[in-house]
């Protein structure tokens, strides 16, 4: 961490440069430190604030989790510590699947996280334990 111009700035591994520490970046922070150094995702297949379109609208992606071969496996959605994680929430992250079509969302707001696979074919969600045990890393 540093200080630049009156502001706390943050190193991002993923992006490569440093960004201001608001409460959500924290947040985005902390996600990307536990999903590489305790799940073992590589920071390559990482992109944070990735643009989507979505209903003519862009918009970021906190962070979405690729495959070896290109492929978005799971959306991150992050709060900062005082938004609860709600339906309202999970709806969001669902808008941006619309797009992106992964089989994991991951909500989080640094006290809680929920992690969420998504059934295309009967248009279901189930709420699991950790992305560890089944979100594909290769």
């Amino acid at each position: 961490m540093r200080d630049a111009d009156g502001r706390h700035e943050v190193l991002d591994p993923v992006r490569r440069r440093w960004v201001a520490l608001t409460p959500e970046e924290g947040v985005r922070q902390w996600v990307i430190v536990l999903l590489h150094e305790h799940y073992g995702y590589p920071l390559e297949l990482m992109q944070v604030e990735g643009a989507i379109t979505v209903n003519g609208m862009t918009r970021r992606c906190d962070i979405v989790v690729y495959d070896t071969t290109g492929v978005p496996q799971m959306i991150v959605e992050c709060k900062k510590p005082d938004v609860a994680i709600t339906q309202k929430v999970c709806d969001q992250a669902c808008r941006y699947n619309t797009v992106l079509r992964v089989p994991y969302l991951l909500l989080t707001n640094g006290r809680q996280m929920v992690t969420v696979e998504v059934n295309f074919t009967n248009g279901t969600l189930r709420q699991l334990r950790e992305p560890n045990y089944y979100v594909k890393k290769s």
